[in-house]
């Protein structure tokens, strides 16, 4: 009788093992997903210019760009493609780059959307739901300022960003209508943006 009880011991003894491993094992299979992927996510598909072009000082440039929305919870809003002037931030504080950290680059854009100003964008309103990709295009003519800083040395960046932010459309007497937007915060609205800094001639001789 002992015999017979000490074989049952052991054998409950191994089932426990056993079903530990397999939880340990289906652990490590279904690993809870990055934050990358658990927030909606804004991702350039193709664009007419790239990381670190050079691009002149007080000239007009054509800008398109075709990004794609994964959403991971129902958001309304617009998405915006911008180019931006910062007078403080130069070409290589920020890492605004489609190849960065998603999670660093959108406290970046948050930094970079307080601390610049708009020269040209396009926007589209948008609505989409959790696992809903959304392809947008996006085009339009940029003004880029012979100077980037206030100070008039040469100093600032020049970046370009895709965003999503709510929209209100303001109707101006005797005027054309326009279009107010407020960029959703990273953090609070779980948003990944994405971005890319451009080199202009006084930034290269630096």
């Amino acid at each position: 009788m002992d015999g017979v009880t000490r074989i049952g011991t052991i054998g409950r003894a191994g089932r426990i093992a056993l079903l530990a491993a397999g939880a340990s094992l289906l652990a490590g299979c279904f690993d809870a997903p990055t934050l990358e992927d658990r927030w909606t996510r804004v991702d350039l598909v193709s664009e007419n210019v790239s990381q670190f072009q050079s691009m002149p000082l007080g000239a007009p440039e054509s800008l398109s760009v075709t990004a794609d929305i994964t959403y991971r919870a129902i958001v309304t809003g617009y998405a915006v493609a911008d180019l931006r002037v910062s007078p403080t931030l130069p070409p290589g504080s920020l890492h605004l780059d489609p190849n960065a950290s998603r999670t660093v680059m959108a406290a970046d854009v948050d930094s970079l959307l307080a601390h610049s100003y708009s020269v040209g964008r396009a926007t589209q309103a948008v609505t989409g739901w959790d696992h809903l990709i959304q392809r947008v295009t996006l085009s339009f003519t940029g003004h880029v300022p012979a100077v980037l800083d206030s100070t008039n040395t040469t100093g600032g960046g020049l970046f370009l960003v895709c965003y999503l932010g709510a929209g209100d459309l303001q109707r101006r007497f005797a005027m054309s209508d326009t279009l107010v937007v407020t960029p959703f915060p990273s953090g609070p609205y779980k948003i990944l943006p994405v971005g890319m800094t451009f080199r202009t001639p006084a930034a290269a001789a630096r």
